[in-house]
């Protein structure tokens, strides 16, 4: 029987030799960026690298997801390795396509990377035959929660439920068979080291709202018109009206756009359209911040007589890691770079679907430097893949060997000391009662 530390430094060794070609996939990825839910060309990639290692995978999975298994010698636990195969869309990115603005402002083409380095390293035969149980690797689409209106068109047609990825995994069971999970996503914050353990991260509801006015010329006949555009503008002087309601400690971010403003100058606006995510620390402060926002939004179209029509759509959770599984990457980063180079970041306040995830099992979703410039930004670029991809995939792959390696003592202790807040029923339930559509009419 081989140790820990010989099939650590196996694992390593395969990521090693197989460096050019696993960032080559990051880099052929980063070529042709696609949104959730399009990631045709990228998912090809993935299912191409599955085919060459002999990993069995089944594809097409939440329209563009896939999700390769190899098993262990044993029974014992399933981790699932994760990648996410989206972008988002940045038209000034120098990487962006220049048909669709898409853009990897956000490193994905590194995860995806770094999850096949992991699966690789783990598939050989003479690492498989120490471990006990089930690796699952996953490219998951659509983590980005960009394109609501066309994302909700998907959802009317029937193609898809929810607006994210890992949310329709779960929907469509891919998630009832695993026991944990883990990835790595990228940073440019050189405070937090060459490789940062992370806490907690914002969940968020979106809403997509349509205010209706009465069109009239603008010029000669304002008084008979009903301005939409000034709902909308009353409603967000509301919503910012409330920010100093929301607590400190509950990181509520509101941040509305408007998608469209009117038709024409020279009309009132009678068809207004906008966006906003409601984020906080916990369901209670998105809840609370979410009917702040409808209220003010009903405030903007009494105001001027107009009808609002609000859309709530479920989006993530917020997310919370076990400390268990943070305990046996942090150490595993300490060998890799060193313990001056293992950051911490407490909480997060952007949003994940790692969120949900993490509601049904226990979760790991470090970061691992290597990128440069504000992340969604035109500056968002990977300027050191060694560390972004291939130390990452080491630390991924090496904390996969301490869960299931010695008939997957570790593994099974954070499964007994992780108590899930939701089964998948409870989860589908929860976020089915979040969905709601409204019409107010002001002038009622």
């Amino acid at each position: 029987m081989a140790s820990r530390e010989e099939l650590k430094a196996w694992v390593i060794d395969e990521i090693d030799a197989r460096a050019d070609e696993i960032v080559r996939a990051s880099t052929t990825i980063l070529g042709h960026p696609e949104p959730g839910f399009r990631e045709v060309k990228t998912a090809k990639v993935v299912a191409d690298r599955f085919a060459e290692l002999g990993i069995p995978f089944r594809q097409e999975l939440a329209m563009t997801g896939l999700r390769g298994e190899i098993t262990g010698a044993t029974s014992g636990p399933t981790l699932a390795i994760i990648g996410e195969l989206d972008s988002l869309i940045v038209n000034e990115h120098p990487h962006a396509d220049p048909q669709t603005g898409a853009a990897h402002a956000c490193g994905h083409h590194a995860q995806i990377g770094m999850m096949l380095g992991a699966a690789a390293a783990l598939r050989q035969s003479r690492v498989l035959e120490e471990l006990s149980g089930r690796l699952i690797f996953m490219a998951v689409p659509a983590e980005e929660y960009i394109e609501i209106e066309y994302r909700d068109g998907l959802r009317r047609e029937g193609k898809i439920e929810f607006l994210g990825g890992k949310p329709e995994f779960i929907r469509l069971g891919e998630f009832d068979d695993v026991h944990m999970a883990m990835m790595c996503h990228t940073t440019s914050n050189h405070d937090e080291g060459q490789l940062c353990i992370s806490g907690t991260n914002n969940g968020t509801v979106a809403k997509k709202i349509q205010f209706i006015g009465r069109g009239a010329h603008a010029g000669g006949a304002p008084h008979l018109g009903i301005n939409a555009l000034n709902a909308a503008h009353l409603a967000m002087a509301g919503i910012h009206a409330n920010r100093e309601t929301f607590k400190d400690d509950d990181t509520v971010r509101v941040h509305p756009i408007i998608t469209k403003g009117g038709e024409a100058v020279s009309a009132v606006p009678a068809d207004v359209r906008m966006e906003t995510f409601v984020r906080g620390k916990t369901l209670d402060a998105i809840m609370d911040a979410n009917a702040k926002v409808d209220r003010a939004l009903r405030a903007g179209a009494m105001a001027v007589g107009a009808k609002v029509n609000i859309q709530t759509i479920p989006g993530y959770l917020p997310m919370k890691q076990d400390n268990n599984l943070a305990d046996l990457f942090r150490s595993n980063a300490m060998s890799l770079v060193g313990e001056d180079n293992v950051g911490y970041a407490a909480h997060r306040t952007g949003s994940t679907d790692m969120g949900d995830v993490s509601y049904l099992m226990p979760v790991l979703h470090p970061y691992v430097g290597g990128a440069t410039g504000l992340g969604h930004g035109a500056d968002y670029v990977i300027r050191d893949y060694s560390l972004a991809v291939i130390t990452a995939a080491k630390a991924l792959a090496t904390t996969a060997v301490d869960l299931l390696a010695d008939g997957a003592s570790q593994g099974r202790n954070v499964l007994s000391r992780h108590q899930p807040e939701m089964s998948r029923d409870e989860y589908l339930k929860f976020m089915r009662n979040l969905a709601k559509e409204e019409e107010f009419d002001g002038a009622a």
